[in-house]
Order: structure tokens, then C-alpha cells, then sequence
């Protein structure tokens, strides 16, 4: 029996398809994976209004789907005792000693208290540190008019100055609340790519690729595509508010940003990948840290990251990302309860806001990722995501 049934395989490429006929994304790149088994499917095209179809090997920026590797690139750091979860990060990363706190995020910038204990890694990976996102319409509250004045407003695009500029302007504003009580969005990941720079000795991009790129054969993953192959990025959309048409937000090719050096290399959301790539990354964490004979992490650190690290007080109020079947481990979501078809309790993984989706199943030993170019509109999952997932689940044969 196969691990994937050839009519299921052919209902998740006509689901796909409609996505693609809808006009809503020019193109996309789907892959699934089960037991040995992968099928990838490419279709539409490149760009809007150009001819060249979509390649199985296109490189897709990626955004969040950044977040798990940059947890394993900490946690390899851990293993070799070059960073310690509970430590303060204060040694490292001095800008970020001695914090004050808002009394509530709502309160004006200087109504503040002491942090009551310092940041650490552990924080930082479980999104817990006391910086990231509000969940409110832009503006509603002063932290945020100071987040975007300082350059630092959570979003798609990486901060235009460099590491060092990055910590220097993060520790002019306080924490949204005390370290360690409560979860919010992405900073936690672009402040752990710095740590990783700084305890390694070495640029972020430098690091991931000796560490995890080239001994995972990830060829086409970095912090923009590799020399002479920028012709293979395709184009970026996003919606228009008036119309719900798509609008560009990146070209293609050559003209990307993505096909340049980037002054910030963003642990958060910065790299471009191929679904192939990603794979061998999803594959080494199915496989307890190994992917063939080459190891990476240990099993006992991959069970680790890839277990619930949230108290339920921690998730109070970030019922827009989790609902009662899911929470965080170390830079990625993590299903605790089966509440849908792809909901399997173990599945690991995390979504990108480009329109982009890698997650792992130990228990159907599954890897499914979907490479949109449509960027999301919220963090509820688009429906192509959902109709994706429901299809590759249905198509298991056993």
C-alpha cells in the first residue's frame, strides 16, 4: 500500500489549482512527504502577467518559517554549552540589562516599573521576553506609535540598519510585560538571531549555513538567493484593502530585495528557501535531530523544542494564534489536542506571512509544505493553507 493515495494526491492538486484559477496567487509550490514517499507539485506561474511557469525549485522568501531554524541554531549552541536557557543573556546582549516594564501595554511610554528577573534564552525562543506584537489595529497604543518610530514595528520587512543598531534602538523602549509571563509574536526570534551572532562569533547567515545549511545540503536557503540564481525568486503579493486585488510587494528576479545583501539578517522572518531545502530541514527534526548520518541536534533537545513550553497563563489573550488544540514550543506551534483532520497532537511547525507553510507529524512521519507568494492578511490561516493541509491528511492511504 502507498503511503499516499493517488486520489487524494489528485484532489489536493485540484484544490490547489482553484486557488490558482481564483486569481488570488499567480503561482504556488506544494509538497508532501510520508514514509519515503514525495510528491511535489508546481503550478501557475512565476509573476503576474509573465509567461514563465512556476518551478518546483523556485526560491520562495519564506518569512516565519525562519523561526523554527533559528531555534535549532540556538539550541545548538546550548548542546555545546555556548549558551544556557536559563541564563540571563545580559553578558551577550548588555542592551538588554536592566529593563523596565509598561504597568499595563496600554500605559504611556514612561509609566514603567523594573523588570522583576532578566531576559534569557528560554524567553526568548517561547516568545516570552517581554517584546513582540500587539494583536491591536496599529496606533491603538503608545508602545506601538514607539516601536514604529523607533524603526522596530513587528512586520514582513527586516529593519534597514544592521545588529548592533537593532539591540541599541530595542533597548530605548520597555517591555510590554514582565520576562516569562506572557506570550507574544515574532521579536523573541530576531533577538535570538543576534544572540546566536554574538555567542558564535559569527554573522547570523554565516552560522546557518555552517551549521545547518551545507551539512543539511540546503543549497538555496539564505538571507537572499545564491549568487547568479535570483532569477528563480518569483514575485510577492498582497492584497489591496480598497479592492482585494493583488498588489506587489517584491518583484521578481534580479530587481528583488531578496536578490541583495540585507543589513539585517532577521532570525524572525529573513530567509528564502526551496521547498526541496526546507524539506531536509523538516526531515532532520522528524529524524531526532538527524537527517541520514549527518546529526545535527540530539533527540532528547528536538523532543524538547517541539514539546508544549506555555502555561495556560502565558497563552492568555493569543487566542488569535492558538485555539484550545495548540501552543508553542521553542521558535515553532505545536498541537496539543486533535481539533481538525490536520490537527494531529505532536505536529509541529510554523506559518510564514508571505504565504508560506512548513509542518512536521512524528506520528504519520508527514512533512507537508505549501510555497504561496500571497501574503496573509491576519494570523488566522488563509484558506489555501486549510484546504492544503485537509488534502494532504486526506491523502493518507493507511
Amino acid at each position: 500500500m502507498s503511503p499516499l493515495s493517488a486520489d487524494g494526491l489528485r484532489r489536493l492538486r485540484d484544490a490547489l489549482q482553484r486557488h490558482v484559477d481564483g486569481g488570488r496567487m499567480p503561482g504556488l509550490v506544494a509538497l508532501v512527504s510520508r514514509k519515503g514517499q514525495t510528491h511535489v507539485e508546481a503550478m501557475g506561474a512565476a509573476a503576474f502577467g509573465d509567461p514563465a511557469p512556476m518551478a518546483h525549485d523556485a526560491i520562495f522568501r519564506i518569512a516565519s518559517m525562519t523561526k523554527p531554524i533559528a531555534a535549532a541554531a540556538a539550541m545548538i549552541l546550548v548542546e555545546e554549552g555556548r549558551l544556557r536557557l536559563d541564563e540571563p543573556v545580559d553578558a551577550l546582549l548588555p542592551e538588554l540589562a536592566d529593563r523596565k516594564v509598561l504597568r499595563t501595554p496600554a500605559s504611556e511610554i514612561d509609566d514603567v516599573v523594573p523588570a522583576q528577573r532578566p531576559i534569557t534564552p528560554r524567553h526568548l525562543l517561547t516568545f516570552t521576553a517581554g517584546y513582540g506584537a500587539l494583536m491591536v489595529p496599529p496606533g491603538t497604543y503608545p508602545i506601538q506609535k514607539a516601536q514604529a518610530e523607533a524603526g522596530l514595528a513587528p512586520g514582513p520587512t527586516p529593519p534597514p540598519f544592521g545588529p548592533d543598531e537593532y539591540l541599541k534602538r530595542l533597548s530605548g523602549l520597555p517591555l510590554l510585560h514582565q520576562p516569562g509571563e506572557s506570550w507574544r509574536y515574532h521579536t523573541g526570534s530576531d533577538i535570538l538571531g543576534v544572540l546566536i551572532a554574538r555567542a558564535s562569533g559569527q554573522t547570523l547567515g554565516a552560522f546557518l549555513r555552517e551549521r545547518l545549511f551545507e551539512p543539511l545540503g540546503m543549497k538555496d536557503t539564505g538571507f537572499r538567493a545564491p549568487a547568479g540564481q535570483a532569477h528563480r525568486i518569483p514575485g510577492a503579493y498582497g492584497g489591496d484593502p480598497a479592492t482585494g486585488q493583488p498588489v506587489s510587494l517584491d518583484e521578481t528576479g534580479e530587481a528583488s530585495r531578496f536578490a541583495r545583501p540585507v543589513a539585517f539578517e532577521s532570525g524572525g522572518g529573513g530567509l528564502v528557501s526551496t521547498a526541496e531545502d526546507y524539506l531536509a530541514f523538516c526531515r532532520m527534526m522528524l529524524g531526532g535531530g538527524r537527517l541520514g548520518s549527518t546529526r545535527i541536534l540530539s533527540r532528547p533537545t528536538v523532543e524538547l523544542m517541539t514539546s508544549d513550553q506555555l502555561t495556560p497563563a502565558q497563552r492568555v489573550g493569543q487566542e488569535l494564534f492558538f485555539d484550545e488544540g495548540a501552543s508553542w514550543g521553542f521558535g515553532m506551534a505545536v498541537v496539543t489536542r486533535r481539533t481538525d483532520v490536520f490537527a494531529n497532537p505532536g505536529r509541529f511547525g510554523w506559518d510564514g506571512g508571505y504565504g508560506t507553510s512548513g509542518h512536521s507529524d512524528p506520528a504519520e512521519d508527514l512533512v507537508g509544505i505549501l510555497l504561496t507568494q500571497r501574503m496573509m492578511e491576519g494570523p488566522w490561516s488563509p484558506a489555501v493553507f486549510t484546504d492544503f493541509w485537509t488534502a494532504a491528511y486526506a491523502a493518507i492511504d493507511d
